[in-house]
């Protein structure tokens, strides 16, 4: 995690190095180890370093190439620095004097744009080419770094956090209402746009290049959707699972600083936390930091059961933060200065709590078990499968298994794909019972129509100002995304895939930590997001992710006697909104009270400000439900951050460093 920017004046003018260095300032946060600049006659590049590896300890940048017509910008770490330094003939010099940015450079040099399909690892990147006239830059697979820019006829400015670009006086600071209708609505499906209309994202696995002819974007990489691997046992599958989840730890746990693990208690932060610790015991390395919230307030939020078994087994150095102690408005100003941008992260006062302790240790590079379920994927989509091929009795044992993880009623359950793969083409096939159920929608919908209790709109847009919805054409945006997230009929890798490539979700979430990590001067690194993995997870068979209602159960027999077994086996996982609803009830009710009498007014033009004080009267005392509660915060949040974003100069609230 470090912090770069640039400028490229697209009409020939000189770069102004004082901007170039406002720029890099504002980002100081993101890099103690050393700051510089590099420019040339219309380009300037700038960055801010954060020591993590060993190799970056002897890294400058921005740098350039020997014979100066090349100078790169990078926050990067890269995973296949061997197979690199082998293929580009650099084995004649020390590994570990071989920056990764070094890297990068050389492989521009010997496969000019061609480079990014040779990388694995996280980064983004730009690179200077003075014989083309050209800015070449990348964004890794998942869009786990960061690269926001603007782009106009005259300039093109880029950088990892919006702020930097806004410390150009000519970039423009509109509000892009779509998104705050996508933000509402919790939609975040397109991975290019923010909440700033002209501010853009370049998008996961892209390449972009700039000159004067203008901007061109271009897809390096996706997923295969169609690779299948055939493997001989269930034994079999798991001792591949196990090698190449292995492998994704083992790069990841290149540090020059004590390493830490988040242990929530989980499957995928305890499967990350326990081949860590085994990887680094082989190796006689230091043992492992784990930073865990704990609740003493609320049971069901608590996982120390599942830690403590984790811990137990040795080899870790446990730190604990009490969740349920924590204001979920607490340093929220701080938090809008870091990103630049209303947030959907309910319960993120927690997780700033956690890494504030992960800085207290003085550790800089922390595992995350982030999202490990899509890229592993739970299975459920080979429920359809088995009920296209009419396989009933392994269906009912699926869903009576599941229905135990869940809690629901399996009968409504199994009926549902009764319904829809029995009852509704045996109708198709014969035309009399086809009109005899038009009839009947017919006369349901007629009487629903005629019900004054019937809804006058659909639940999702029950708190938003119908004039808004309208005027940004957010009902079609809702349709489009509800395309993509309907996973009814579709088979388990058609769903699998959905889940891992045709969502923003994985990235806007990446961006949100690494801005709140950066505040803390810390690199997250995320084992499940290794391009191997996500591969080979999407290449397998539906029965080697559901299995007798057991989700993701390759990955269960891999990790055995690595993992406890009341991990290895658990059935659920901690639901934390009550820690939310605790959060807000307890310590910020009367800040709570004051916003909905006077503060929300500020949202009128978007939300339904009547609809919406019924909800947060039900929240008050009591009556609500989790859904109720997020929409608070996302309400709340939103008005909070319109506030900030409104003031003369914000970056002065958070940082000596502004524009």
């Amino acid at each position: 995690m470090s912090g770069i920017n640039g400028i490229y004046h697209l009409n020939g003018q000189p770069i102004d190095h004082k901007q170039l260095w406002r720029m890099v300032n504002i980002l100081s946060h993101r890099g103690p180890d050393g700051s510089d600049v590099w420019y040339s006659g219309s380009v300037g590049l700038g960055h801010q370093m954060l020591w993590t590896t060993p190799e970056s300890l002897l890294e400058k940048l921005p740098v350039v190439n020997q014979t100066n017509n090349l100078a790169i910008t990078a926050d990067i770490r890269l995973d296949n620095r061997e197979q690199l330094i082998c293929a580009l003939r650099l084995s004649n010099y020390p590994s570990k004097q071989i920056p990764d940015s070094q890297l990068v450079l050389a492989a521009y040099e010997k496969w000019g744009e061609q480079c990014v399909e040779h990388l694995l690892g996280d980064f983004a990147f730009a690179i200077w080419d003075q014989r083309q006239q050209t800015l070449f830059c990348a964004r890794d697979h998942f869009g786990i770094k960061p690269f926001y820019y603007y782009s106009s006829p005259r300039i093109f400015v880029f950088a990892s956090e919006m702020k930097a670009i806004f410390c150009l006086p000519d970039v423009p600071r509109q509000i892009n209402e779509v998104r705050i209708g996508d933000y509402l609505t919790s939609m975040f499906h397109e991975t290019d746009i923010t909440s700033y209309q002209h501010i853009l994202r370049l998008p996961p696995a892209h390449t972009m290049t700039v000159s004067a002819k203008g901007v061109k974007l271009q897809s390096y990489w996706s997923v295969d959707p169609h690779k299948e691997l055939h493997l001989s046992s269930d034994q079999e599958y798991a001792e591949a699972f196990r090698e190449i989840f292995s492998q994704a730890v083992q790069c990841r746990l290149r540090s020059a600083f004590p390493i830490g693990s988040q242990l929530s208690g989980g499957l995928d932060s305890s499967s990350i936390t326990c081949m860590a610790r085994k990887l680094l015991a082989e190796n006689g390395g230091q043992r492992l930091h784990t930073f865990s919230a704990i609740f003493d307030q609320l049971a069901e939020c608590d996982e120390r059961q599942y830690i403590r078994a984790v811990i137990a087994q040795g080899g870790l150095e446990p730190h604990y933060v009490n969740g349920d102690q924590l204001s979920p408005l607490q340093n929220l100003e701080q938090m809008f200065w870091h990103q630049d941008e209303a947030f959907y992260a309910p319960n993120w006062s927690m997780g700033w709590a956690l890494y504030g302790a992960i800085k207290q240790q003085g550790v800089r590079v922390v595992f995350d078990g982030f999202d490990g379920d899509n890229v592993v994927s739970d299975g459920y989509g080979y429920l359809s499968e088995l009920a296209k091929a009419g396989r009933w009795l392994s269906l009912t044992t699926e869903i009576r298994e599941l229905a135990k993880t869940f809690d629901v009623d399996s009968k409504s359950w199994l009926w549902s794909y009764v319904k829809h793969y029995g009852i509704k083409p045996t109708i198709a096939k014969y035309p009399v019972l086809k009109r005899l159920q038009q009839s009947w929608k017919s006369l349901t919908h007629s009487k629903r129509d005629q019900n004054p209790q019937s809804p006058s709109r659909p639940a999702w847009s029950a708190i938003l100002n119908p004039e808004f919805v309208e005027r940004i054409g957010l009902e079609k945006r809702r349709q489009a995304w509800q395309q993509i997230q309907s996973h009814f009929g579709q088979d388990e890798r058609e769903r699998h895939y959905r889940n891992i490539a045709t969502q923003g979700l994985t990235s806007f979430a990446a961006e949100t930590l690494d801005k709140t990590t950066a505040a803390f001067g810390i690199e997250q690194r995320y084992p499940f997001w290794d391009r191997r993995l996500v591969e080979f997870c999407l290449s397998l068979p539906a029965e080697q992710k559901l299995s007798m209602g057991w989700n993701r159960v390759v990955m269960r027999r891999a990790m055995a006697n690595i993992l406890p077994k009341e991990v290895q086996w658990r059935r659920g996982k901690a639901d934390f909104s009550p820690n939310l609803v605790h959060g807000l009830l307890s310590f910020e009710q009367e800040r709570l009270d004051n916003l909905m009498a006077h503060d929300v007014k500020i949202l009128a033009e978007y939300v339904d400000i009547i609809a919406f004080k019924e909800i947060y009267q039900r929240f008050v005392l009591s009556k609500t439900t989790g859904k109720d509660a997020i929409a608070i915060w996302l309400v709340i949040s939103l008005s909070l951050w319109l506030q900030y974003t409104a003031r003369d100069r914000p970056g002065e609230l958070a940082t000596s460093s502004s524009c």
